[in-house]
């Protein structure tokens, strides 16, 4: 199995990026941004690379707002939700990363001209006033002093910012994985399969899930077959 490079993961997130353009769901987008530090440290992010919002204990909508305002993200999706992609290599090592899936807490503009959306498919769901707003957020982090069977897995799954909510993970994820569980999950309408968009990219990270992970729900990242 190749192991994927900080470079080999900016080409898949700026090719993701393209083909989600190509899609139409794709509203504003950044080009993603490679970083070389000291001690053979590399980091792929975005241009505007201030996450302390994401820190604070502030309320989601205005923490959205300001993400949005100040063009944190990766990715805007068609109904505002934001995409945000970091990673952090260490020696080729993958150590961190940090996926979202920020859904907007407000869809009143989508509301306010529903004749602009309905009319395609694409909108389908996204001006349904039944949805609730879940952010999702897939991170991986590799340190020995932090992580714990079950209570703190290397890999897990928060969901709703809640902030001992770690739902364990066999192992890191690559853009495409998030992608296309994102577009198949929230952006799947019954007319089109948007996921049929993206190349597959049957690329991987090894497994990091603890053995006392695998007794309890959790989530398996795909494994590819060679």
């Amino acid at each position: 199995m190749k192991m994927l490079t900080a470079k080999d993961i900016r080409n898949q997130i700026d090719q993701l990026t393209c083909e989600l353009l190509k899609t139409g769901l794709c509203d504003s987008e950044n080009v993603p941004v490679y970083r070389g530090h000291e001690g053979d440290v590399e980091e792929i992010g975005i241009s505007n690379s201030d996450n302390s919002i994401f820190l604070k204990s502030i309320p989601y909508f205005e923490m959205f707002r300001q993400a949005t305002e100040r063009k944190i993200y990766n990715v805007q999706m068609i109904d505002g939700a934001l995409i945000l992609m970091q990673y952090r290599f260490d020696k080729n090592a993958l150590v961190a990363h940090r996926l979202s899936y920020l859904p907007s807490p407000d869809l009143d503009a989508f509301q306010n001209e529903p004749e602009i959306y309905v009319e395609d498919e694409r909108y389908a769901e996204v001006v349904d006033r039944r949805i609730m707003c879940v952010p999702i957020r897939f991170d991986f982090d590799n340190d020995a002093t932090v992580c714990k069977p079950i209570e703190h897995p290397v890999s897990h799954l928060t969901l709703g910012q809640y902030k001992n909510c770690r739902i364990p993970v066999t192992g890191a994820l690559t853009p495409y994985q998030f992608m296309s569980f994102i577009v198949t999950n929230f952006y799947h309408t019954a007319f089109t399969k948007y996921n049929s968009h993206f190349r597959v990219r049957k690329e991987s990270f090894e497994p990091t899930v603890f053995e006392e992970e695998r007794e309890v729900m959790h989530f398996r990242t795909p494994e590819y077959r060679h």
